[in-house]
């Protein structure tokens, strides 16, 4: 029984095929195709609104040199945030549930903003190693910290969105067990458990929204302290 509610994160198959890259591409099919006018629908609409605002939101904090990277930040939250939602469907797959997945965006995207630091403000980028004033008997303890502390930084955005959207999973899935279980016997109990389960819902859509946000964010502020 217990193995069963985790069967949700094992990554489906057909044909001994893994389906990880097509749950990963699907979301694109769902975004309207580009033409040639400005505005086509309300749909088309509603997207440049939503990609302007986050866009808004990201770039707030960088000056002109880190604009430049507005596309593949702005990019990255679309991906997750559609990749988030759609895994609260039944029957679906999540795929930011798997940490590998979740790794490999965080570690080039991390590396791409340290190396970036290193090569426009190398000084700048090595003194956040040290704190100015620091006693000198401290100096190479507290460089060990920060070295960990920033070689860390693209494992605990993995784990960070992998734990968040894996706990919200499990826990739908315990209290929907839960409600069909008891529908019988205590029916009252039940719908107890079932308004529970709505409100849980409406928290995870709000999760998956938040977490999307968070890893770019945190991306965009590692991005900060390299340009």
């Amino acid at each position: 029984m217990n193995l069963s509610f985790f069967d949700q994160f094992s990554s489906p198959s057909l044909l001994g095929i893994p389906l990880i890259l097509v749950s990963m591409t699907f979301p694109a099919l769902l975004l309207p195709s580009l033409d040639n006018r400005w505005v086509t629908n309300r749909v088309s609409t509603l997207q440049l609104w939503a990609i302007n605002l986050i866009t808004k939101q990201l770039m707030t904090p960088l000056n002109k040199k880190g604009h430049k990277w507005a596309l593949i930040l702005t990019s990255l939250m679309v991906f997750l945030l559609l990749i988030n939602l759609l895994g609260l469907l039944p029957y679906t797959f999540t795929p930011t549930t798997q940490l590998s997945m979740n790794l490999a965006l965080a570690f080039p995207l991390w590396l791409a903003t340290l190396i970036t630091g290193l090569r426009n403000q190398p000084s700048i980028s090595l003194g956040h190693l040290l704190p100015e004033g620091t006693p000198t008997p401290l100096i190479p303890a507290l460089v060990l910290i920060e070295t960990t502390s920033l070689l860390i930084r693209p494992l605990a955005l993995g784990v960070r969105l992998t734990a968040n959207l894996t706990a919200g999973h499990l826990l739908i899935q315990l209290i929907s067990t839960a409600t069909v279980a008891l529908f019988t016997t205590m029916p009252l109990v039940s719908l107890l458990t079932f308004l529970v389960l709505f409100l849980l819902t409406i928290l995870e859509i709000a999760v998956a929204m938040i977490q999307a946000y968070v890893f770019v964010l945190l991306l965009t502020l590692y991005l900060q302290e390299n340009i």
